[in-house]
Order: structure tokens, then sequence, then C-alpha cells
């Protein structure tokens, strides 16, 4: 299917691995150029690689999104090699786990710098030069925790949330220039993150890191993890021409996992 993106720049955050390195290859696939963030030089140095074999052109940013430091210095390197973003991804790690009580308010600083901070001040760079082409697409990685609240991850339920709140509101305010808004809530999969928290509950519970990943895969009707291309796809189609009637939604990709209507 022709998504109707060649041409187009994206910006995909996070994008050294996991989930969002898988959409940043599917955009190379769809003849995007990219600018790719990741904190990790070695992992990002290899996912510029993979991804200039596609025949892509890549702007590779080593850059902390948690940072006032590093949120400006990807908006300052994009628009210097690039001059616009017609796509934004926005993605960052985890926070750390815990109950609710557990956190500390530095903690839960910390928690909303990396989640929500990045996502409202590379909205606020980026979407104001789509309004004017009126044209763009802006889809931010969140969790299923946003529509089902994982236990001992209160600061990812309560900050991913914030992110959807924040984004399903900006949602209404620039459709009339065609621009849309979505976020997509993965379900398990199999990604780094992943095994980050089995480990963490292995500590916590313990419990072995097999009946982890077996209650895991139990959850989703389609008992299995997801794979990080499947939700790349949801995310290619709802930056692309064919979903411009698609706005202002959270959209679950997680085999099922979350029993709702809505």
């Amino acid at each position: 299917m022709d998504l109707g993106l060649r041409g187009k720049i994206a910006l995909v955050c996070g994008a050294s691995r996991g989930i969002a390195y898988a959409t940043a290859e599917e955009f190379a696939r769809e003849g995007l150029s990219l600018a790719i963030c990741g904190r990790d030089t070695t992992s990002l140095a290899a996912a510029t690689a993979k991804l200039e074999a596609l025949g892509a052109p890549v702007l590779s940013i080593v850059a902390d999104l948690s940072t006032t430091e590093g949120i400006a210095q990807v908006v300052r390197e994009t628009m210097a090699h690039y001059g616009r973003v017609d796509v934004l991804i926005t993605n960052t790690g985890g926070p750390t786990t815990g109950p609710a009580m557990q956190h500390d308010w530095t903690a839960w600083t910390k928690a909303s710098e990396l989640l929500l901070r990045s996502a409202v001040e590379l909205t606020r760079a980026f979407v104001p030069g789509m309004r004017e082409r009126k044209w763009g697409r802006v889809v931010g990685i969140t969790s299923l925790a946003v529509k089902r609240p994982q236990a001992a991850l209160v600061l990812s339920n309560s900050l991913r949330a914030a992110v959807t709140g924040y984004f399903r509101t900006l949602a209404d305010e620039v459709g009339v220039d065609g621009v849309t808004v979505n976020t997509v809530l993965p379900g398990y999969t199999a990604t780094d993150r992943l095994e980050g928290l089995a480990e963490a509950r292995m500590k916590r519970d313990g419990i072995s890191r097999e009946q982890i990943y077996d209650e895991w895969r139990a959850e989703a009707p389609v008992n299995r993890l997801g794979k990080p291309d499947e939700l790349a796809a949801v995310i290619a189609f709802l930056s692309s021409d064919r979903a411009g009637f698609v706005t202002g939604q959270a959209i679950l990709v997680d085999g099922g996992a979350v029993h709702s209507l809505l």
C-alpha cells in the first residue's frame, strides 16, 4: 500500500531500538527522510547504518529528551538539516517502577520531564510549521497502561495518561489545519523495556522470568507478545494521507489484552 508519504520528513524519537526503530524502518521503506534521536551513541549508530542501508537519508542525533538541552538540540539540529518536520513520533524510555506512594516528588518531576515535557516541547516546536503548511502528523507512543493501569508502574500510568490528555486537546485545536494527532498504546511487546520490567518484577515478586512472560502472553487472546513491526505498521498508517480522518484517538495495539469496549 502506498501511504502517500514519499518525500516527507519524519522525526522519530528514541529510535535506536524497539518500536520506534521499527517505525523508522517502516518510514524508510515508504521513502521518507528521517531524523532519529536517542541517548546511546552505539545503538543509535547501528540503527542509522541499518536505515541508510534501506536507502533513507538519516540525520542521527545523540540527545537526552528528558533534559531541556536535549530537546533543544533535537529541534535545532533537525531544523538546521531539514528545515521542517512533517511527521513527529514522540517516544522516550519508561520511568522507574514502584507502587503509588513509594516515589518522592523528585521522582515524579523526573518522570514528568521524561514522558510529558518532551511531548509538549516537541509539538510546540514543530506543529506550528505543520499548521502553516496545512499538513502534519503527530503520533505519540504511550502504553496500554493509559487504558488499564499496571501494578507498580504508577509513574508510567500517570504521566502517559497526561500525555494522552495533552494530545487529545491538541488534536481538537489543530485538526482544522490538516494536522492529525493520535497516540498508539502498545501492549506487551518484545522490547528491551519489557525485559527491564521483567527484571524488576523478578526482584520484587521472586518469580521466574518464564513465569512472568507466560503471564504476559496469556493476557492477550492471541496468546503471544507483540512484535515491534506490528506497532510500526499502525503508526505508519496513522502518519499517512489515508488516515487523514483519524485524529484525537488512543489506539490500542495489544493483542486484545485490554478487555474493554472503548
